[in-house]
């Protein structure tokens, strides 16, 4: 019975490090203004619906301290990578968020932002916390905790940390949401274009004219404009995208 117990906490550990690691860098879940202890309560509660599901595949110890060691950082590795490639996904937004917010002249209106910590510009961190709002609505949530749980097919108990194949879908993924972040942020980039050649047209045009007190005050209306027309497809860009490759993970 003694041995049984052990067997159960040793699974269940292993599980924990696994899930509780990916919560640490997951988006949503690792913001600071979600309390510590309710975020450790939800890895917990999830830890314990899935140890039963995946408990058969979990290796028995054979006494040595050091195979022991090496499965529980092999299993914090695999929860990093995971939540980190959901993070790397969710930066989408933020850079088109950072292109928006340069292009409507709000580089220097910067707020606390409550994921990372840190300043950023008022329009990147308005846009994050809508993406993040809309995920948690449409229940993706969900689906990041599949991916989290479904990874023990790709990534099961004991295996060697495939490191290589983990840089290569890092590089892809960071590649994807890069260029996903500029076509998001590709009406900002052409108003860009477009707004500046018209102001430098007419100062041209009009040498007498106070060309920056002019163009301060539209730049800023047309681009809130641009902005509310198109932020409800940017949204929706965004949340497909996620959408699909979440479904990869959970594959």
């Amino acid at each position: 019975m003694t041995r049984l117990i052990n067997l159960e906490i040793y699974a269940f550990v292993l599980v924990f490090l696994r899930i509780g690691s990916a919560f640490m860098v997951m988006p949503g879940f690792m913001s600071s203004y979600v309390n510590t202890r309710v975020r450790l309560c939800i890895a917990l509660a999830v830890t314990l619906v899935a140890t039963p599901l995946v408990s058969e595949q979990i290796p028995i110890p054979q006494g040595d301290m050091g195979e022991i060691i090496r499965f529980c950082l092999f299993e914090i590795c695999y929860g990093i990578f995971l939540g980190l490639i959901m993070q790397i996904m969710f930066q989408a937004v933020n850079l088109a968020g950072n292109i928006a917010g340069q292009a409507i002249g709000f580089s220097n209106a910067q707020m606390f932002d409550p994921s990372f910590q840190t300043q950023s510009i008022v329009l990147e961190t308005f846009l994050s916390l809508v993406a993040l709002v809309v995920v948690f609505t449409t229940n993706l949530h969900h689906l990041m905790l599949s991916a989290v749980i479904d990874s023990y097919r790709n990534f099961p108990f004991g295996g060697e940390l495939p490191t290589g194949n983990m840089a290569d879908y890092l590089s892809q993924m960071l590649a994807k949401s890069f260029t996903l972040g500029f076509k998001i942020g590709s009406p900002f980039i052409a108003f860009t274009i477009i707004f500046y050649s018209g102001m430098g047209l007419v100062s041209r045009l009009m040498p007498q004219l106070n060309i920056f007190f002019l163009s301060l005050p539209l730049q800023i209306y047309l681009g809130l404009g641009v902005l509310f027309l198109t932020l409800p497809i940017m949204i929706l860009w965004f949340v497909r995208y996620y959408e699909s490759e979440l479904q990869q993970l959970v594959k």
